[in-house]
Parts: structure tokens; C-alpha cells; sequence
């Protein structure tokens, strides 16, 4: 763990870094993480005020820099991504029932938004390009899932074509601590002394913690290669398994459209082609 501080340190050092996203759960506790190296200035994009305005009261550095914009909006994008030199995506609708209910929104901002992106990029070249991604973009039956997948695969292609950026994308499950999720529900339900809602007590998951998805978007900086995905060795857990932490009263709720009953990390197609480390798959481009 030292030798990949050690090369974490030397990557970002003096660097300029832009973060999409980085008001959310992931994207802020990434760039507090990052304002702990020698920086030269960390560029956080975001559409959600209110997270901008509490990120920059709870973290108070003069490295950081709040840009109020989206990823739909090109011009936007052209002054976030000038003179920098690492960009890290993270900007994305991610909600289930919000972004099949909101199709062209999160198509828009999804796909278009990562297009706009690799087209800005393409013109500034920065060092690096990582793109964060989910495990629901694998054999996706969501909206959220196939715009995930859509936005790996223009990762790839934009690493293979264009080599001034190394473009590469990081790919996990669920995160324990994110704004949202599951956890965020049953908390209220507990306090509220209500019976905790679980789809169904055989479905699985992965997950881990904030901080280890952290390590692992630094990790993949450092070992980055042109149009890869890096995958986590995560944990599998069952829905009932997670809840009874909690409480073990629980009430079934059904599966929500597109869910479901287990999320996988990688295709078998995948697996064959990917490179095996100790905590990781790299997958390679297969074209």
C-alpha cells in the first residue's frame, strides 16, 4: 500500500484535476482524499447547488475550485477542462425508478454528457481520463445499466483512437455509504420502528465501502492503459443477510422493474479476456 501511495503521490503531483459529479457521495469523498496530495488544483462540476455550497464549507481549501454546470452543456465543459490534466467522471443519474421514469434526461446526461466530455477531451488532451462506471452496465436490464454500458464502451473506443489521453474506466457495485441507496432507507425505517423493505431475501449484491472505492479509483489512475476496465474483487451479499445487521423484522416489497435477483462483475466473455491481479480484473479492449 506504501509503493501505491507513493505512486498516487508522484502522479497527482502538481496537477490539475477535474472531478464530474464530485458534489456526489463518491465524487467528495474522492476529492477530499485527493486535496490531501500535493495538487496544484482540484476543479469539482456539479449541477446540485446546495452539495457545491456544503463541499466547499466542509473541506474550506483554496486548491478547490466549484464549477456550478452540467455535462450537457459543451460550453461549460470547455472551461472545466481547460489546462487539466486528469479528469474523473463521475456525474451520472443513477436512480432506478427516477431515470426510467426521466428516459431522455438520462440519456442526455448519461450518454450525451460522456460524449461531450470525450469530445473536450479529445481537444484539451489531458493525462488521463477515468470514467466510473457499475456493475448494473453488466448484461444491463435497466435504462441506468445500458447507459452505463453505452458510456464504457465510448471510453474504450476513445482510448483505442485517440492516444494523447489514457481513457479507461473503473467498474464496482454498491457503495455502503452513498446518499440514496438502500442503507439511507432502512436507517429511517429502523429509527422510525418500522420493518426494514427488502426486494426479495435471496437477491445479491456487492458492496464495499467508500473508502475502498476511493483507494481503488487512485489504484487504476496509477495502472491505468488505453480503453481498459478495472473491475474490484468485491463481496457478495444477500439483501436479507445486509438487512438483518439492522433489524430482523422485514417486510417484502417485490423487485422494481428491470432489478435483478444477482448483479455480476464481469460477463463470462469478460473473465476469459481479463487480466487477473490480486484485488482486481483488468479487462482489455477484445477489438
Amino acid at each position: 500500500m506504501k509503493n501505491i501511495e507513493k505512486k498516487v503521490t508522484k502522479l497527482l503531483k502538481n496537477k490539475i484535476i477535474l472531478v464530474t459529479g464530485g458534489a456526489g457521495s463518491v465524487g467528495s469523498a474522492l476529492v477530499e482524499r485527493v486535496l490531501r496530495y500535493p495538487i496544484k488544483q482540484v476543479r469539482v462540476i456539479d449541477i446540485n447547488e446546495h452539495a457545491l455550497f456544503q463541499l466547499q464549507r466542509n473541506l474550506k481549501n483554496p486548491k478547490l475550485r466549484i464549477l456550478f454546470g452540467s455535462v450537457t452543456d459543451q460550453d461549460r465543459l470547455e472551461i472545466a477542462l481547460k489546462n487539466v490534466d486528469i479528469v474523473i467522471h463521475a456525474a451520472a443519474l443513477k436512480n432506478i425508478e427516477i431515470t426510467e421514469f426521466n428516459a431522455l434526461e438520462t440519456i442526455d446526461i448519461n450518454v450525451n454528457g460522456t460524449v461531450n466530455l470525450i469530445k473536450t477531451a479529445i481537444k484539451y488532451e489531458p493525462m488521463i481520463f477515468l470514467n466510473i462506471s457499475t456493475d448494473k452496465a453488466v448484461v444491463s436490464s435497466t435504462l441506468y445499466g445500458t447507459t452505463k454500458e453505452i458510456g464504457e464502451r465510448l471510453i474504450t473506443w476513445a482510448g483505442i483512437h485517440f492516444q494523447s489521453t489514457k481513457f479507461a474506466s473503473v467498474r464496482f457495485g454498491n457503495v455502503i455509504e452513498t446518499r440514496g441507496n438502500v442503507f439511507e432507507i432502512w436507517k429511517k425505517e429502523f429509527e422510525s420502528d418500522k420493518p426494514l423493505s427488502i426486494t426479495h431475501p435471496e437477491m445479491r449484491r456487492y458492496f464495499f465501502h467508500i473508502n475502498e472505492a476511493v483507494d481503488f479509483i487512485l489504484k487504476s489512475m496509477v495502472g491505468i492503459k488505453q480503453g481498459v476496465i478495472f473491475v474490484p474483487k468485491m463481496k457478495s451479499y444477500s439483501v436479507k443477510e445486509l438487512a438483518d445487521r439492522i433489524s430482523k423484522r422485514h417486510k417484502r416489497i417485490g423487485l422494481r422493474p428491470g432489478e435483478k435477483m444477482e448483479e455480476i462483475l464481469m460477463t463470462d466473455d469478460e473473465e476469459k479476456i481479463a487480466i487477473k491481479k490480486d484485488d482486481m480484473w483488468i479487462i482489455t479492449p477484445n477489438y
